[in-house]
């Protein structure tokens, strides 16, 4: 695909604001050379992230879908003394990279890597009383967001912030008709979350180096 200009901009703003950072270019360079697919946050979507764990000042949060730990890193970098990061993977193949990329960029001893499907790993977390999380970021497979959903809200208090990628799919999102399974996915937490009265939530689209999406971030009134 030719290059756009908002992946130019994007380098723009990533250089202007954010500058090098080899620790988080090898752990991108590792998962690619591990054969992981190349779907991690942009940079600066990295620092956003990473912005909102210091802002609400979380010192417990929670990731479903840990893939290669790059946004990992960026939010585990941002946890005060003592914080502690939860992250949930399916793959294997994944954590094995990610416990590398953890351990060069000194964050392991802040990360607990949890191995298995998640909605059976955070049935686990509600029973052993785990919690609650001050923030929640869902990045996983997307037909599973609706459930991803609801127990992290049972693994919140009221105040957590809760982040949900890759929204708007490239503006598939707004057919009714699609096939696709992660839009009907996606279709599907929509429905739900705007009847959610435990929410306040809004939606952003996104343009930039990962193409046209969008994020959904919620604040827990109440569990």
């Amino acid at each position: 695909m030719a290059e756009q200009p908002w992946d130019a901009v994007d380098e723009y703003l990533c250089d202007a604001l954010l500058g090098p950072d080899p620790t988080l270019e090898a752990v991108l360079a590792t998962s690619r050379e591990a054969g992981l697919p190349p779907i991690a946050v942009a940079p600066n979507q990295g620092k956003l992230l990473h912005l909102l764990v210091r802002a609400i000042g979380a010192r417990l949060v929670l990731e479903i879908g840990t893939l290669g730990a790059y946004s990992t890193i960026w939010m585990a970098r941002a946890l005060p003394e003592g914080g502690r990061l939860i992250t949930l993977e399916a793959a294997e193949s994944h954590v094995s990279v990610a416990r590398a990329n953890l351990e060069r960029a000194g964050m392991a001893d802040r990360v607990e890597i949890r191995l298995g499907p998640a909605l059976e790993t955070l049935g686990d977390l509600i029973a052993e009383g785990t919690g609650p999380f001050d923030l929640v970021f869902i990045d996983a497979d997307k037909e599973n967001t609706r459930p991803y959903f609801e127990r992290s809200l049972e693994l919140s208090h009221p105040g957590t912030v809760i982040v949900v990628d890759n929204l708007v799919r490239a503006g598939k999102i707004i057919d009714a008709q699609s096939s696709d399974p992660q839009v009907r996915g996606m279709r599907e937490f929509m429905d739900y979350v705007s009847g959610e009265k435990r929410v306040e939530i809004t939606a952003i689209q996104t343009v930039g180096s990962k193409g046209y999406d969008g994020f959904a971030l919620a604040y827990v009134l109440g569990t």
